[in-house]
């Protein structure tokens, strides 16, 4: 619902955009895209995807018809050889990539392409992919992880933000906040062993991989920020890093 509505979360991400320097492409990583393989978007105009259901009819109507760019798909292809990438055309723009850019990019002008999760591998796998593409940052193509650091649905406490289930959301969003900051990439990466919060935080590793790729593009020079902090419903932390 945050694709449609005006809070902290929009106000940030509209925030990014706007200060942000103007991206030639868009290359983005989001949870929702959760395959047995690795996979790039190359269609021209790649569809909106309403991959979710029980919400209100006008989250549906919602198009964000952001152009493709096949020939970004395909530099992000031979950077990644030899591990090997397909080029999909018949995925689109899941909500994980458009609910947040509709508000960074509202006029849907900046090229996007989707990598795909693989989920057939572990952390460590994708941490290294996002080393592979750390190059792109200097072409002017900015990269997006869209997932949750926590993400818990069976304990997220609809029409509310913050909650009462207990600290472990908290604890681990915290600590995982401090380990960005320090640069400490191996303990990121052995997210499971950061406590029993972990289990409550990350119960399917899909929302948590994203942040992985974002670390693995990041250089000992570069700032880092956290431009969007808090936790919704309880469950799901919409803590943002910024890198560069």
């Amino acid at each position: 619902m945050n694709a449609l509505a005006d809070n902290v979360f929009t106000k940030a991400w509209s925030a990014l955009g706007a200060t942000m320097a103007r991206p030639k492409g868009i290359l983005c990583i989001s949870a929702h895209w959760y395959v047995g393989g690795t996979a790039l978007t190359i269609a021209t105009a790649p569809r909106t995807i309403h991959d979710f259901g029980g919400f209100p009819r006008e989250l549906y109507l919602v198009q964000y018809p952001a152009p493709g760019d096949p020939e970004l798909a395909r530099r992000v292809q031979q950077m990644l050889a030899p591990l090997s990438a397909a080029l999909d055309a018949s995925w689109g723009l899941d909500h994980g990539a458009w609910s947040v850019l509709k508000h960074m990019y509202p006029r849907a002008d900046v090229p996007v392409v989707q990598l795909s999760i693989d989920a057939t591998k572990g952390p460590a796998f994708h941490y290294e992919v996002g080393q592979r593409l750390a190059s792109l940052r200097e072409e002017g193509v900015l990269i997006v992880g869209s997932g949750n650091v926590v993400h818990n649905l069976n304990a997220f406490i609809w029409g509310r933000h913050g909650g009462d289930i207990g600290d472990s959301a908290e604890i681990f969003n915290r600590r995982v906040r401090e380990l960005v900051a320090a640069r400490e990439h191996g303990s990121l990466i052995r997210y499971q062993s950061l406590g029993r919060e972990a289990d409550f935080a990350v119960p399917t590793p899909e929302h948590y991989d994203p942040l992985l790729y974002i670390l693995g593009t990041s250089t000992p020079a570069d700032t880092i920020r956290f431009p969007v902090e808090g936790i919704a419903g309880g469950a799901i932390s919409m803590l943002g890093v910024q890198i560069g």
